[in-house]
C-alpha cells in the first residue's frame, strides 16, 4: 500500500505560524495537483467546525482542509481538548465528545488518545500523497514530553521529519530556535531538518548574518524567511484577533464581551473586516461603550460565563442598551442566556443546577447529553429572506414561547432560534451567522446601518490562502521539503 510523505510543522511558541504554515503549504501542493491531507493530532481550542462525517474539529485544521480542496474531516483532528476550566476539558475523540477529564487525568488517558491518533494517522497515509502535521504549542515545554501526543512524541511514533517554526516579530528568535532544539533528546534533534522564520519585515541583508550564525550553531538549514503580510485574513486557531482598524467610514459600532470561556469567536470576522463596521472586543474591566448592536458570543460554560457578564455589570448595561433602541443578538450560548432559565440537569458544564438567564427571550434551555452537530442552511426572517448558511454545535435544548418567532428558517423544515415581537433581539444557534454575504448585509440593515457594502468572507479567505501560498513560494525552500517532481510542476 502507498505511503504518503509526511512532514510535521513544530513551533517555538505558541502562535509562531504553525498553522498559517501548514495552510500555506497545503494551498502550495494543492494548486500544483497533489493529494493532500492536514493532520494535527491534539488540538487545544474552543473554535471548531462540523465536519462531513458529521464531527467536530479545530477550526484551523478546516481552514487548512479548504487550503487542500477537502471537505473537513474528524481524521484531520482526531483529539480535540475544549476547556471548560483552568484545570478540565472536554475530550473530542474522532469528532465526537468522549468524556470530560482533568488535566491530570487526561494525562492518564493519553495513551488512549494516541491509539486514535495513529488509527487517523493510518487512514490519511495511505489515502493521500502528502500529510502536513501541525504541532501544538512548544515540543520543549518540558513537563508534557512524558507521553506526549502533540508534538515529538507523535513524531517519533510515526517517523515523521520535522520542520521548527519561528515567529521574529516577537524577538528572541535565534534563542527560541537554538534553544528549542537544545531541549530535545538526540533522536528528537536527528528529526528536525530545519528552521522557517516567520513575519519578517526589513532588510534581509541585516539579518543575514545571524541566519549565517544559525545554521553554523545547529548545522541545519534556514529554510526560509517567511515575510509579514500585512492584513492577511484567515481563521485563528483559538486567539482572539486584534478588531480594531482604521475604518473612517464605520456606519455601525458593534461589541461583544470577551468571557472566560468564549467560542466560535471567528463568527465574527466577517464583522472585523467589513470596513463600515467598528467591532470591538470588550474585556474584563473594560466598560461597554455606547453601540448600534450588542453580540453575545458561544461560550463553553454558559452558567459562568453568564455568571461573569453580571459580574461586570452587561447585564444592567444590556437593559440600557435596549431602552434607547439598541439591537441585540446572541449567538448558541449568548442565545442560551437571553432566556429565562438554562438547566444542567447532567452537570453537562460543571456542577448539576439551574441558573436564572438574562429573562429577555421567553424561553428555557436544558443541556443534554448528546452534542448536535450539523452543517446547516436556509433564511433568515429578515426583509428580502436573505440566505445564511453555517453549523451548529451545542449541547442546549431550547423551547418557550419565544421560537414561536424564530429567527431562521432551515432548509429540512425547522426553525431556528428566536426574533423578539419588537425586533430588537435576535438569537440563534447557528455559527456562521455573518459568513453569508446577502445575511451579513440584511443582519447590519436590521442593525440600523442601512445600505452598506457588500462583503464576502469566503472570497477573501481564497484570496488570502492563495496570498499566502505565493509568498512560501517565493521564499521557501520547498526542494528541501517535497519530491522534486512536486516543485517543478
Amino acid at each position: 500500500m502507498p505511503h504518503a510523505v509526511a512532514l510535521m510543522v513544530q513551533g517555538t511558541t505558541s502562535d509562531a505560524g504553525k498553522s498559517t504554515l501548514v495552510a500555506g503549504l497545503a494551498r502550495v501542493l494543492f494548486r500544483r495537483g497533489v493529494r493532500i491531507a492536514p493532520f494535527k493530532p491534539q488540538n487545544m481550542a474552543l473554535n471548531s467546525a462540523v465536519t462531513v462525517d458529521g464531527g467536530e474539529i479545530g477550526r484551523a485544521q478546516a481552514l487548512q482542509a479548504l487550503a487542500a480542496g477537502l471537505e473537513p474531516h474528524s481524521d484531520f483532528n482526531p483529539v480535540l481538548l475544549k476547556p471548560s476550566t483552568d484545570v478540565g476539558a472536554q475530550v473530542v475523540i474522532h469528532g465526537r465528545v468522549a468524556l470530560s477529564l482533568s488535566a491530570r487525568d487526561y494525562h492518564a488517558y493519553k495513551p488512549t488518545a494516541m491509539a486514535a491518533v495513529m488509527a487517523s494517522w493510518d487512514r490519511l497515509v495511505t489515502a493521500y500523497e502528502c500529510v502536513l502535521v501541525e504541532g501544538a504549542g512548544s515540543p520543549a515545554e518540558i513537563n508534557l514530553r512524558d507521553r506526549d501526543i502533540a508534538n515529538m512524541g507523535f513524531a517519533e511514533a510515526a517517523d515523521v521529519p520535522v520542520i521548527l517554526v519561528a515567529d521574529i516579530d516577537r524577538g528572541g528568535v535565534f534563542a527560541h530556535l537554538v534553544g528549542t532544539l537544545e531541549l530535545l533528546s538526540p533522536s528528537e534533534q536527528a528529526r528536525v531538518k530545519g528552521f522557517v522564520i516567520n513575519r519578517f519585515r526589513g532588510d534581509l541583508g541585516l539579518l543575514q548574518p545571524g541566519l549565517d550564525w544559525l545554521e553554523a550553531r545547529t548545522g541545519r538549514p534556514v529554510l526560509g524567511v517567511l515575510p509579514y503580510l500585512h492584513g492577511l485574513f484567515l481563521d485563528a486557531e483559538d486567539g482572539l484577533a486584534d478588531a480594531r482598524a482604521d475604518k473612517g467610514e464605520a456606519r455601525l459600532t458593534v461589541v461583544a464581551p470577551v468571557y472566560p470561556r468564549i467560542s466560535n469567536h471567528t463568527d465574527f470576522d466577517a464583522l472585523r473586516l467589513h470596513p463600515q463596521v467598528d467591532f470591538r472586543w470588550v474585556g474584563p474591566g473594560q466598560a461597554m461603550p455606547a453601540a448600534d448592536l450588542i453580540v453575545l458570543p458561544g461560550s463553553k460554560s454558559v452558567q459562568a460565563d453568564l455568571a461573569w457578564l453580571r459580574a461586570q455589570g452587561w447585564d444592567a448595561a444590556i437593559l440600557r442598551h435596549l431602552r434607547y433602541g439598541g439591537k441585540l443578538a446572541g449567538i448558541c450560548g449568548g442565545f442560551q442566556m437571553l432566556g429565562r432559565w438554562l438547566h444542567d440537569p447532567l452537570g453537562v458544564e460543571g456542577g448539576a443546577g439551574s441558573t436564572a438567564g438574562l429573562g429577555l427571550l421567553d424561553m428555557e434551555t436544558t443541556l443534554a447529553a448528546e452534542k448536535r452537530l450539523e452543517n446547516v442552511c436556509g433564511t433568515l426572517n429578515l426583509p428580502g429572506s436573505p440566505a445564511a448558511a453555517g453549523y451548529e454545535i451545542h449541547m442546549g435544548v431550547s423551547g418557550g414561547a419565544a421560537l414561536d418567532r424564530p429567527a431562521l428558517q432551515f432548509a429540512d423544515g425547522r426553525g431556528d432560534g428566536a426574533l423578539s415581537a419588537d425586533g430588537q433581539i435576535l438569537g440563534t444557534y447557528l455559527h456562521g451567522l455573518f459568513d453569508t454575504p446577502a445575511a451579513l448585509s440584511a443582519l447590519l440593515a436590521w442593525a440600523g446601518a442601512g445600505e452598506v457594502e457588500t462583503v464576502d468572507l469566503a472570497a477573501r479567505r481564497e484570496a488570502d490562502l492563495d496570498r499566502l501560498a505565493d509568498a512560501i513560494e517565493r521564499h521557501l525552500d520547498l526542494g528541501r521539503l517535497f519530491p522534486a517532481e512536486w516543485v517543478r510542476r
